[in-house]
């Protein structure tokens, strides 16, 4: 599997990345910095740190690509992962550097030289994926899958209540992409709060392990446990964008996929980023539901995920 990672580094994003090259299977062709969750630059750093920190630095090139949305004004999660995305760890500067150049030439690039090889997991604002797209739309045809992680599948979301923080940081990017005629597999937060909550029987193994990548994970948890602890009553271990990535290295982990019509709302004032979902009907079934959407499904939407089996992946990541 040869996989381009998009990511706005903080948190969870990190663990993505540790699964990614701890994967025998998968070579990372890049990682790709969008505009997200703490500064920008800082999300480059905590992508270079990852990588120094597992014993891969100097072997994934890191891309920087758009610091703000298409339109909207930036928004960040500083106050749930810190100021520095990683629980204010205070993590030294990796020695590797960011590439020269801009990352959606290279995401062009790369897919347009690897026609039907190339995967990508946008754990993202989609702002990078959009900008290629719309700089050269044949990558759409020339990308062998697309993962995203974003939206809500007809659930409560995490920033407002109609929205998921993906979604809601550049609404206009991710219609675009939904619309955009990828072959695309969609990982909600819907999913998240389902199936990518670690177990609290996984959290203490991983705790105990004290391995350098354990500590790493124990160390970057500190402020989301924090946050969860106030919203939810008690710590959780939420995993949005390492479950994404688990689903797309290891396919067993997906239980219930459903092929869907997928849209993005950009124009409401309570509903920013609203993502709609259904199944498409029937001929017969839109004569009678006239006004509900009738288009051909555009996204496998991943309804269902083991959560076991994507924790052992993620504990057997970070034993080393």
């Amino acid at each position: 599997m040869r996989l381009i990672i998009d990511t706005d580094t903080a948190g969870d994003d990190a663990f993505s990345i540790l699964l990614a090259l701890k994967a025998p299977h998968v070579t990372i062709e890049g990682i790709t910095i969008c505009n997200g969750n703490v500064p920008f630059d800082q999300q480059a750093e905590n992508a270079l740190y990852t990588l120094e920190v597992a014993g891969a630095g100097g072997t994934v090139p890191v891309w920087k690509g758009c610091p703000l949305p298409m339109l909207r004004k930036p928004v960040d999660a500083t106050e749930f992962f810190g100021a520095d995305g990683m629980s204010d760890a205070g993590f030294p500067q990796a020695q590797q550097r960011p590439e020269d150049g801009h990352a959606v030439d290279f995401l062009i690039d790369t897919i347009m030289s690897n026609p039907g090889e190339i995967e990508i997991l946008a754990q993202a604002p989609l702002t990078n994926i959009a900008t290629a797209y719309v700089k050269e739309p044949r990558i759409a045809q020339n990308l062998k899958h697309l993962w995203v992680m974003g939206g809500l599948d007809n659930s409560i979301g995490n920033t407002t209540p109609a929205s998921e923080f993906n979604f809601y940081v550049d609404p206009e990017a991710a219609k675009i992409v939904i619309n955009a005629g990828f072959r695309l597999t969609l990982s909600t937060w819907t999913l998240t709060m389902n199936s990518g909550l670690l177990p609290d029987d996984k959290l203490r193994v991983i705790e105990a392990m004290d391995t350098p990548l354990s500590r790493f994970f124990m160390a970057i948890s500190q402020a989301p446990f924090k946050r969860t602890e106030m919203r939810y009553g008690r710590p959780l271990s939420t995993h949005p964008d390492s479950l994404t990535c688990a689903c797309a290295i290891d396919h067993a982990i997906m239980l219930e996929t459903a092929d869907c019509l997928v849209d993005v709302e950009t124009q409401g004032e309570l509903t920013r980023a609203y993502s709609s979902i259904c199944t498409p009907l029937t001929p017969a079934e839109a004569e009678i539901d006239f006004l509900w959407p009738s288009a051909p499904a555009n996204a496998r939407v991943i309804r269902k995920a083991d959560t076991n089996r994507f924790a052992e992946m993620l504990i057997a990541a970070l034993a080393d």
